[in-house]
């Protein structure tokens, strides 16, 4: 065992595989990341416009031991040294979780050490745990990525009240899609943000959608149809499409909206600790927009690193050790749930 290995210490080793990046990563207590290895499928899906489950599940077989072996090593410790294993079960595609689950099973198996099953919306919020240490439970936490859009209340580690949701399209996959139209290519968040720099956010009005029932739903589906509609519309008239003002007009509608809906419930429920998590959280207006209305109202701003918005192993081992602390195991019979929503078990 390491030197500074002492007996309180916990040490977690985690898998990640629910998407197109396979990950491992090392972390200590809850919040020192030892390792964090990802390797990225993004080349070999950009051809296709979008991630091809199947090739995403064969390239994470491939990649996934080396990856884990990588992170043993970066972190200078060896399955000895680890307490459990934590690993994404859901949400995600279901070919690429099964080849993490299998493996952390295996793992958890032959060196006899606890399992624990992490819900991949779950690892986004805890991301923001790894670089604010003074952050504790309660906080609002706007998790936006490429499958989810959900305002989530944390009341503690592991326990939430989700106040909404998208009701279609996450804010991410309008991204993609609008990226797609103007022929930005995948993955499209990265490519609208930059390109969104050098364009007038005011120049084309785009709806921004009120969604009965609940006031903290989302819906881009209708915001997406207006842009291809635009699109559309400039085609046949025969005009040029400016790229970089639609894509700064569109992006400005899609952080109005989360930046309203997430101001307007800090402010009902009283909260004054507000985080953001998941793909589109390293967008640079949505963090702007977020900085802006905190200071506005006094309340405190946190997100993670790009690094760890993406999807990535560190912040699935520091929600598994939260489980683990708290009695959490799973069996042997666990398996990939690829529609698993937040807050079941």
């Amino acid at each position: 065992m390491k030197k500074n290995h002492t007996e309180e210490d916990v040490y977690i080793l985690a898998i990640e595989s629910s998407c197109d990046e396979t990950a491992a990563s090392v972390v200590k207590n809850g919040r020192e990341v030892l390792s964090n290895v990802i390797s990225s499928q993004i080349a070999l899906h950009t051809v296709y416009g979008g991630v091809v489950p199947e090739i995403a599940s064969r390239k994470h077989i491939e990649k996934i031991n080396q990856v884990i072996e990588t992170a043993l090593s970066e972190a200078n410790v060896t399955l000895k040294d680890i307490d459990a294993i934590g690993v994404t079960y859901g949400p995600g595609l279901v070919g690429a979780l099964l080849v993490g689950v299998a493996e952390a099973k295996a793992i958890a198996y032959a060196a006899k050490k606890p399992l624990v099953g992490v819900h991949h919306i779950e690892g986004h919020i805890s991301a923001n745990f790894i670089e604010h240490p003074e952050l504790e439970p309660p906080f609002l936490c706007l998790i936006v990525s490429g499958g989810h859009t959900h305002l989530v209340i944390v009341k503690d580690y592991g326990e939430f009240e989700i106040l909404g949701r998208t009701r279609d399209d996450a804010a991410g996959e309008a991204f993609d899609k609008v990226a797609r139209a103007v022929g930005l290519g995948y993955p499209g968040g990265p490519k609208i943000d930059k390109a969104a720099k050098e364009g007038n956010p005011d120049a084309i009005s785009f709806p921004r959608a009120k969604v009965e029932g609940n006031v903290y739903d989302f819906s881009f589906s209708g915001l997406k149809s207006a842009v291809l509609n635009h699109i559309n519309h400039g085609k046949m008239m025969g005009e040029e499409i400016n790229v970089p003002d639609l894509a700064a007009s569109f992006q400005k509608a899609v952080v109005d909206v989360l930046v309203s809906h997430t101001m307007a419930a800090a402010k009902e429920y009283g909260i004054k600790k507000i985080a953001i998590a998941g793909g589109v959280a390293s967008n640079s207006a949505l963090r702007e927009g977020m900085a802006l209305a905190c200071k506005k109202t006094g309340a405190d701003f946190y997100y993670p690193s790009p690094i760890y918005c993406t999807d990535n192993a560190a912040m699935i081992a520091v929600a598994a050790y939260y489980e683990y602390i708290n009695g959490a195991r799973a069996d042997w019979d666990l398996n990939a749930v690829p529609n698993l929503k937040l807050g079941e078990r």
